[in-house]
């Protein structure tokens, strides 16, 4: 689906207190580009061009067959009677399915669009040594917020694919949304997770790599007081973290909005987070405590257009 920033007019005006002055230096920008001029874009993200439901995962009107009652079957994939969907075969296309249960991919260049994947397992999507996947225009969340939401909703298990493409998707119902290291996350409406006592709640989370990882255009609201919308934080010490990139993302939620790489001591290079909205739905800094820990500026770690949602004012490098 295509997201369009839109031009500010009397209309927008209402739904995004757009100023005058603002109304004739909005232009039309690429998905979740950051106008200033615009504030409150997490009441409807998509009125300043961010995905939200209207937007972002499968189109309105799709039809879609269930796996296994309507198809159990398809080039390059099969229903398990175990209960989970295989997806072995390279260059496999898997468009306009109702799976509720796992949808596992070990081939390659494998392309999911156009589906419903619902399931309380561990992982709703889940790929293994995989290249060039692409998972889009499809929603994808837990059965339930309690004890049906999903482990990960999309996740690279071993952390070895690449390649990835994860893009316009309605993801929802997670402990963790989208668990990788590399590879592009756009355009996806990241919302309302579920919760079971104990839980880390994660937006997306990039276990600390060097791996390039472009998380860009994408709406991400944890409501929880913990952990994150974005973490880049290893999960231990002695790594280097780099090539990262977060921007023109609308955020909000979690303990830090987002975790920049730098904790237990951990380097970091090339990191940018640029022109992102942090939205004060939840709590008044965003996070609970703040927009952002861990992260140290650098002649290569770049903070920079990061503002508040509801004033659209610069929030200080940290």
């Amino acid at each position: 689906m295509a997201f369009t920033a839109l031009t500010a007019s009397a209309s927008a005006a209402t739904t995004s207190a757009t100023s005058t002055a603002a109304a004739t230096a909005a232009t039309a920008g690429r998905p979740g580009k950051v106008a200033t001029t615009q504030v409150n874009c997490m009441t409807v993200p998509s009125k300043c061009g961010y995905p939200d439901a209207t937007n972002a995962g499968v189109p309105a009107g799709t039809k879609l067959l269930s796996v296994p009652g309507q198809i159990s079957s398809g080039p390059g994939w099969h229903y398990v009677t175990s209960g989970y969907v295989e997806v072995n075969g390279n260059g496999a296309v898997l468009s306009g399915l109702y799976i509720p249960y796992n949808l596992d991919i070990t081939g390659s260049n494998v392309t999911v669009k156009n589906s419903r994947i619902v399931t309380s397992g561990y992982f709703a999507v889940s790929l293994r040594h995989t290249s060039g996947v692409t998972i889009e225009n499809s929603t994808i969340s837990g059965s339930n917020a309690t004890t049906g939401r999903a482990g990960v909703d999309i996740t690279d298990i071993y952390g070895d694919s690449t390649g990835m493409v994860i893009k316009s998707n309605n993801i929802s119902n997670f402990k963790t949304a989208v668990q990788v290291s590399t590879g592009m996350v756009t355009g996806n409406y990241i919302h309302n997770p579920g919760y079971i006592s104990g839980d880390h709640t994660n937006g997306i989370f990039d276990t600390g790599s060097t791996q390039p990882l472009s998380v860009t255009g994408n709406t991400i609201e944890n409501s929880f007081g913990q952990t994150d919308a974005i973490s880049l934080d290893a999960s231990q010490a002695g790594q280097v973290i780099a090539n990262k990139t977060v921007e023109n993302n609308l955020l909000a939620g979690g303990s830090y909005t987002i975790y920049g790489g730098n904790s237990l001591g951990n380097s970091s290079n090339h990191m940018l987070i640029k022109n992102n909205r942090f939205g004060q739905d939840y709590f008044a800094k965003s996070g609970q405590y703040g927009p952002v820990a861990y992260f140290t500026t650098s002649s290569t770690n770049i903070w920079s257009g990061n503002v508040w949602d509801s004033t659209g004012t610069a929030i200080p490098s940290p």
